[in-house]
């Protein structure tokens, strides 16, 4: 691939075949196009490439000339059938390198490789960006910005293939890292599939909770279980692709779960509560390193709520002032006060910065809890 950048920018020349029509090939095919990229697409069901069409991420692959021949293959179909579908591509269009974004890469390389084709000219990534919807329909092209894309070359990839890997996750805004397929699949297996799992389990109690109590809830049950909304059917093909590393991981799981379900029966025997204490320590120092903001420690900032009218206009005015204020927002969470209208806005901030927002922001009229 050539160093250079072409078309809106872009470094990839094109055209781009995508198939697979979904979240992920269409947000691809949106972002490329916003970069000027000529893109085709095919999908088995010709609804769901039709409406990607119509979105603009591309035009269908019948459109395309009889000597078409790709730069470059985006396979984004479901699991099971990744490694076929790369198969076939890469006997279909001997000239063009071609990737697949399946979330498992070691079942999906292993199958590749034991067919017979040219290897070099395929390489496994995994963009770490996603919904919990699916489809075309919800897709973006902003989808990938600023989110890794995980790379995963074999001793036989081509130099000028790694590169334009590469220069796919770069035109799409996304940053690409470097891995092995098998450190990949414990990662993945590890900060993705097991809360996913988690979240369902959690979401699954839910099912003859009556209405009242569920009219209780907050941002915490919420957060545990937003992705438990995700495609069942896709799921059960992830999770079976990558279940011996899964495994592994929930053996620990249950592990844990045993000696909180031995400390519960017994809350009030010596050393209990200690074990519920050890426990919970040990979430905190877990999710103590997960980075946030610019990869810094989430407790890095401070946090102020304040409470908004639940009208048009009270969030964008209170984003307005505080940036009047003069005070960067490092993150924010909404909330609702069940059977109120009024809203929660959590507002996160440099801690130096902190107090100087409460007194201004209370100055103006607003209601701050700290």
């Amino acid at each position: 691939m050539e160093e250079s950048v072409h078309n809106g920018g872009a470094h990839l020349r094109g055209p781009v075949l995508i198939i697979g029509s979904g979240l992920l090939g269409a947000s691809i095919g949106l972002g490329l196009r916003a970069k000027s990229v000529e893109v085709f697409l095919s999908d088995i069901s010709p609804s769901t490439e039709a409406v990607a069409e119509d979105i603009g991420a591309g035009r269908s692959l019948s459109h395309a000339p009889e000597d078409f021949q790709p730069e470059l293959v985006v396979v984004a179909t479901p699991p099971d059938v990744t490694a076929s579908t790369v198969v076939d591509a890469l006997r279909t269009y001997p000239g063009a390198v071609v990737v697949d974004i399946a979330s498992v890469k070691v079942s999906v390389r292993d199958a590749v490789e034991a067919a017979d084709v040219d290897t070099r000219r395929y390489l496994g990534t995994h963009p770490m960006a996603g919904r919990e919807k699916s489809g075309p329909v919800a897709a973006r092209a902003g989808l990938f910005t600023t989110m890794p894309w995980v790379i995963c070359p074999t001793p036989t990839s081509e130099p000028a293939v790694i590169r334009t890997a590469e220069a796919l996750a770069v035109d799409l805004g996304a940053v690409p890292v470097r891995m092995d397929a098998g450190e990949h699949d414990g990662a993945i297996a590890l900060i993705s599939h097991l809360p996913q799992v988690m979240s369902s389990l959690v979401a699954g109690r839910l099912q003859d909770t009556p209405g009242t109590a569920l009219a209780l809830a907050g941002n915490g049950l919420r957060d545990v279980t937003r992705i438990a909304a995700s495609d069942p059917s896709l799921w059960v093909q992830i999770l079976s692709a990558n279940a011996p590393r899964l495994v592994e991981i929930l053996h620990g799981v249950r592990e844990d779960l045993e000696r909180l379900i031995g400390t519960l029966e017994s809350p009030t025997a010596p050393g209990a509560r200690l074990g519920m204490a050890q426990l919970m320590s040990e979430g905190n120092a877990g999710q103590s390193r997960i980075p946030g903001k610019h990869g810094a420690p989430p407790q890095s900032f401070a946090k102020l709520t304040v409470l908004v009218d639940d009208v048009p206009g009270q969030i964008a005015a209170l984003l307005t002032e505080i940036g009047e204020i003069g005070v960067n927002l490092e993150d924010l969470r909404l909330d609702h006060s069940p059977g109120r209208p009024v809203g929660m806005a959590e507002v996160s901030v440099l801690p130096g910065k902190h107090q100087m927002l409460v007194d201004e922001l209370s100055a103006r009229g607003w209601k701050v809890i700290q």
